[in-house]
Formats: C-alpha cells, sequence, structure tokens
C-alpha cells in the first residue's frame, strides 16, 4: 500500500461542499475530542472554523507546551549545490531560469561547515538542487562525512532516492529526510511541474517512506502553501503523516507550512494565503498530533514567527542564507528564493527570550 492509495479514496470527495456545510457545533464538537479523525481535521480546516480560531490556538498552546515544554531547537540550512534539471514553474533552480549555478568542493564544504558550527548550530540541513548528476549520492554522502564530526544531527532536503540510495546516504551519517509534494493535488502538481524527474508524481509522493524504510529517524513533510487550497493540502498534509507515522512508527515526524516566497521569475498563478490562513493550518497539525514537531522557516518574518511559536512550533531556522555557500562565501546570486527574515541566532534568542521560550541547539546525539 502507498499513501496514494489514501489519495485516491477522496478522489471524488466534494471538499467545497463539506466545508461549506461545517457548523458552529460540529467545529466546536471536534475541537473538544482529543482524538481527531479525518473528518475532524476537516471541520476544524473549514472556514466557519476561522470563528473559533482563538478557542483552537489556545489549546494548540497548551498541547505543545505539554509536550514540547517552552524550547523551540534552532537549526540551519547548508545548500552545497544548486543545479537541478527540473522545469518547475513556482522555483529560480528551473533549469531555464538563468540563475548563476554552483557547486562547493570538499574543501569548500568543510569551511562551510566551520562557519557554521562556530554559530552553535549543532542540527544542519543539507540542500542540493535536484540532480543526480550533479550532485550524486557519492557527492552528498562525501559532503557528510566532513560534516558529522561537527554536527550531531544532519538531514538532507535533495532529490527523491530509491530506498538503497537512501540507506547508503544513512551509513553516512544521516539521520533526518525533508521531502515536501509541493502539492498534493496531482493535476496541478503535473500543470506546475513540467519536465524532468520531479514531475513523476508517484515517485515524489512515495519518497519519505522509502526513506523510513531506510532508516531515517526524522521525516518531514508539508506541502507549498500557494499552490493551491490550503485547506485541501494541509488536509492531506496531515493524512500523509498521520499514514507515515502508523505504518513506521519508529520515525519522529515534522511538518512544515512554508508559504511561496518570490524568486526569479516569479510563478503569477498563486493562491493567496493569509497569515490567518497559515496559523490555521499550523493548529490544526497540531491539534491532530500534538507529538510531532513543527517547523517555521525564514519564509515568515521574524515578528510572524515570534507571534506563532505558542501556538506549536519546535523547530526554527536562523542564521539562514540559501545562497550556496552562503554562510563562508560572498555569494549573493545561487539562491533558491527570497527569504524574510535574516536574523542571526543572537537575534532568534533574544525573540524567544521576549516570549518566556528558550532555544535548544542540540536534542540528539549520534552513536
Amino acid at each position: 500500500m502507498s499513501f496514494y492509495d489514501v489519495i485516491e479514496r477522496y478522489r471524488e470527495f466534494d471538499f467545497d461542499k463539506y466545508f461549506e456545510n461545517v457548523t458552529d457545533q460540529d467545529v466546536l464538537r471536534s475541537l473538544s475530542k482529543d482524538r481527531l479523525d479525518d473528518c475532524d481535521v476537516l471541520n476544524l480546516l473549514s472556514k466557519t472554523a476561522e470563528k473559533h480560531l482563538e478557542k483552537m490556538a489556545q489549546k494548540a498552546h497548551k498541547l505543545s507546551v505539554q509536550y514540547f515544554g517552552k524550547t523551540v531547537c534552532l537549526y540551519t540550512p547548508m545548500y552545497i549545490a544548486n543545479y537541478c534539471i527540473n522545469q518547475c514553474v513556482y522555483c529560480s533552480y528551473n533549469i531555464k531560469s538563468g540563475i548563476k549555478r554552483k557547486k562547493l568542493t570538499m574543501d569548500e564544504i568543510k569551511k562551510e561547515g566551520d562557519a557554521i558550527s562556530q554559530e552553535g548550530f549543532k542540527h544542519l540541513l543539507v540542500l542540493t538542487g535536484e540532480s543526480s548528476f550533479h550532485s550524486s549520492k557519492e557527492y552528498i554522502g562525501e559532503a557528510i562525512e566532513i560534516l558529522k564530526d561537527k554536527f550531531p544531527s544532519i538531514g538532507i532536503e535533495v532529490y527523491p532516492m530509491e530506498t538503497e540510495d537512501y540507506k547508503y546516504i544513512v551509513e553516512k551519517g544521516v539521520e533526518g529526510l525533508t521531502v515536501y509534494q509541493e502539492t498534493y493535488d496531482e493535476d496541478i502538481y503535473k500543470k506546475v511541474h513540467i519536465k524532468g524527474p520531479k514531475s513523476n508524481y508517484r515517485f515524489r509522493l512515495d519518497a519519505p517512506e522509502r526513506g523510513a524504510k531506510a532508516g531515517m529517524r526524522t521525516l518531514s513533510i508539508g506541502a507549498l502553501l500557494g499552490l493551491n487550497d490550503f485547506r485541501k493540502e494541509t488536509f492531506f498534509t496531515i493524512l500523509h503523516g498521520k499514514y507515515l507515522k502508523k505504518k513506521y512508527p519508529h520515525i519522529e515526524l515534522s511538518y512544515s507550512t512554508p508559504r511561496m516566497r518570490p524568486f526569479k521569475g516569479c510563478f503569477e498563478e498563486l493562491v493567496d494565503i493569509s497569515d490567518k490562513n497559515l496559523v490555521q493550518a499550523m493548529v490544526c497539525m497540531r491539534l491532530f498530533d500534538p507529538h510531532a514537531a513543527i517547523n517555521i522557516s525564514t519564509r515568515e518574518s521574524l515578528e510572524m514567527r515570534k507571534h506563532i511559536i505558542p501556538l506549536g512550533v519546535t523547530k526554527l531556522s536562523a542564521g539562514v542564507s540559501t545562497d550556496v555557500g552562503g554562510h563562508s562565501q560572498d555569494e549573493h546570486s545561487t539562491s533558491q528564493f527570497e527569504i524574510n527574515d535574516e536574523s542571526g541566532v543572537k537575534d532568534i534568542e533574544k525573540m524567544l527570550k521576549s516570549i518566556g521560550y528558550q532555544h535548544v541547539f542540540k536534542d540528539w546525539e549520534r552513536f
């Protein structure tokens, strides 16, 4: 069985009609439950639920403090290559975008890792463009071997791999996998992924599961909000998490709610995602799964992140550069998108302290 089979069950489901018929009583009944089913998630994602968003947020905060305390784990991304062979209409890595392409040498990767380590980070997310030719598993594996002595926790956000390839990466020292489906709507997916390996909807959809089979300890999933109705995307993201945790109970699951940010050749057919929409999506994730990690990246401003942290955020990026080698080289033309928060570690630490939270650099040790 694949998560695709779960999506198929809802192929003919009329989401719009369901959302229109949700009543206040439906929302309050779902909000009162300790364990939510699929219909409860739909109720809490409805337009009607917006009137009860404050109550939902209060419960999400209570659950978050109960299971995570007032701590947030800080990490930073490290871009080591931006070569990509896909033609995705919403991304500046698009093979036809014309941006400067770059790939770090092993010496440059060591310097980049040293620069990041000096800022205090222990959790690292290594990223490449989606090209197995330019960023082979061997190249990624060699980079991990250089970095693992300084970073007890390393995750990757690269092109989807086969199970055996993920096993190779795990053996090199990776314990976390991030794969965003971008959109769970198969028709929209085909529209925005014109050419390249990423146009294979099913192969990407099943990537987190292949990672779990290969021994990944943490899986991070999400949809890129702005390509489709956020209610449907959030619903399927939550169901995807539910599917993965039930089938692979050893994993630590992280949800993300990335909103579209400006990039070179920006895609114009975007669906507006308001701050309220983002909060509703994130709160529903927390209410459905009190144990899951929730990550908010620098796609959101420092002020926005400050306000939504108490609603369930447990992971936060800081000191971010989306340029290849951006921490140790004077590079400003290789980025994937424009970030919305350029705050350094001290800025994030100060912000967290102002709302009664504490940052954590390390919550995992590699043995």
